[in-house]
């Protein structure tokens, strides 16, 4: 298609520089929105030991004695359980994710996420502490005394607050995954069933 519009360009061209600036301007067009389907992408690399999510911008990974429980978010509406387009995970300890988290990737999760926060917020009737549990930036002291600061700070913060919500401290969007939200819940737990015990 990308061919054949710049050949018909071409073609059509005046001269030979309206047919080179033609060539510029489509390889442009498509370099850009290669990059841009590349800043996209989402993928996931599940091995025996880790599980680990990659972004254009960086990612994140945890191995999988860290992880206590890995299920479909819901949200309860009159009695009635909802599944939401979200895949949490339950930690055991913060400290694993914080520290492998990239910033640009903290930051992305801060802000892509806040819908998901507003509508725990609202399920639980704490709407109005909403702007203030949005960008907490409350120093987070984990269990063994180790002080985060900053964004792995309100990272910490906001899993603390979903975790309330949602029994699940991270999420990942059920679009971001290359099947069924179900099937990857399942796929997951057959790799948190098989890893080792905590040693």
């Amino acid at each position: 298609m990308v061919v054949t519009i710049t050949l018909f360009l071409v073609l059509i061209a005046p001269g030979w520089k309206q047919a080179m600036l033609s060539v510029i301007l489509m390889a442009l067009i498509v370099g850009f929105a290669i990059v841009m389907i590349k800043k996209s992408q989402v993928s996931f690399t599940l091995t025996a030991s880790h599980f680990q999510q990659h972004l254009f911008k960086g990612g994140w990974v945890l191995r999988w004695k860290d992880i206590d429980s890995i299920g479909i978010c819901t949200y309860e509406q009159e009695g009635w359980h909802q599944p939401l387009p979200w895949i949490g995970i339950r930690l055991k300890h913060y400290s694993p994710y914080l520290n492998s988290i990239c910033p640009r990737i903290a930051t992305e999760i801060l802000l892509g996420q806040r819908a998901l926060l507003y509508l725990g917020a609202r399920q639980n009737n704490c709407e109005t502490k909403f702007e203030d549990m949005v960008l907490d930036p409350a120093p987070y002291i984990n269990q063994e005394g180790m002080h985060y600061e900053g964004l792995q700070a309100m990272l910490a913060n906001r899993m603390k607050y979903q975790r309330q919500f949602y029994g699940y401290d991270v999420f990942i969007s059920a679009s971001d995954l290359d099947r069924e939200a179900e099937e990857f819940v399942g796929l997951a737990r057959r790799y948190l069933a098989a890893a080792e015990p905590d040693a």
